[in-house]
């Protein structure tokens, strides 16, 4: 009888250090995945100015995914992500400085009107081109004068403050790196929500 009561006891005292266990690695588990430096974010988002008019959104589309910590995503937009979890919302407004940086005076040329394609002579056309470097990029239509025209190629968010609703709806570790691929003339796409 006594040998039952010791034995019941040590069942009762090894099934509760299990369910300790198993709920302290379920915390764990749960405390790991949070927003950081190496880890695959899945999240949603709506970007708005501070007009409050949507810029842009993944509502209706799959999530945006980006390996938080390799600088794929604006600064001021990452660094009040870390420390978010799964489930968990935020509001974030991100200064020029920590997005797109100011409006630089030297991103606008002024270029002959004959080296631009009629179709595209009109004020906000976008341009594409490649810098010194071979590399492409883009350049809007600012301004249109009598023999020539004005190209803007500051980032279209250059100057403007961004206000961001994000949901967190994902967090894995990052897969590890590939070989380096062969170089192709595209750049690589961006995890900026803000980049179009």
């Amino acid at each position: 009888m006594h040998f039952k009561f010791i034995a019941w006891i040590v069942a009762a005292v090894m099934l509760l250090c299990a369910t300790t266990a198993s709920v302290t690695a379920a915390e764990k588990a749960k405390n790991d995945s949070v927003v950081k430096d190496g880890m695959l974010v899945s999240m949603e988002y709506t970007l708005k100015g501070t007009d409050g008019k949507v810029i842009d959104s993944s509502k209706g589309r799959e999530p945006l995914k980006y390996v938080h910590g390799q600088k794929s995503m604006i600064p001021g937009l990452e660094k009040e992500l870390t420390g978010m979890k799964v489930g968990s919302e935020k509001n974030v407004t991100v200064k020029p400085e920590d997005a797109y940086g100011q409006i630089n005076p030297d991103g606008f040329q002024e270029i002959p009107k004959e080296k631009i394609p009629q179709t595209a002579l009109k004020v906000g056309a976008i341009l594409q081109g490649q810098d010194g470097q071979g590399r492409p990029m883009l350049a809007r239509i600012k301004e249109i004068k009598e023999k020539s025209v004005v190209i803007d190629m500051n980032h279209p968010m250059a100057g403007k403050t961004l206000v961001f609703n994000v949901k967190i709806v994902d967090i894995q570790p990052a897969p590890p790196p590939t070989a380096p691929a062969a170089k192709s003339a595209a750049p690589a796409k961006s995890a900026d929500p803000a980049k179009k």
